[in-house]
């Protein structure tokens, strides 16, 4: 793998845990990837990569945008982690709240 797919590789891979995440029933992400870039040194390949790694990065900004200016989408889980990781930053854990 030249250093060009080195690059393309690890920052695809990296958005992929960044923003779909590492849990083990979302592994088929990385591991199609890993099998694509073994498999193939074909320059479009590495442009498709660069393309969705560019995509992912955006789609991931612009829901963090709409947030922000709280437009028409709910925000209850973006606060729960915000209101979490505050807590955690002073060494407190938010007590978890009962639904019916």
């Amino acid at each position: 793998m030249g250093t060009a797919a080195k690059g393309a590789y690890r920052n695809l891979i990296k958005a992929v845990r960044k923003h779909i995440g590492k849990e083990e029933h979302k592994s088929h992400f990385t591991d199609f990837i890993t099998q694509q870039f073994k498999n193939s040194q074909n320059p479009i390949n590495l442009k498709l990569a660069h393309d969705y790694t560019l995509y992912l990065n955006s789609v991931h900004h612009h829901k963090e945008l709409l947030f922000s200016y709280n437009i028409a989408v709910d925000r209850t889980d973006e606060m729960k982690k915000v209101l979490g990781k505050s807590a955690a930053s002073v060494g407190l854990q938010l007590p978890d709240v009962y639904q019916p």
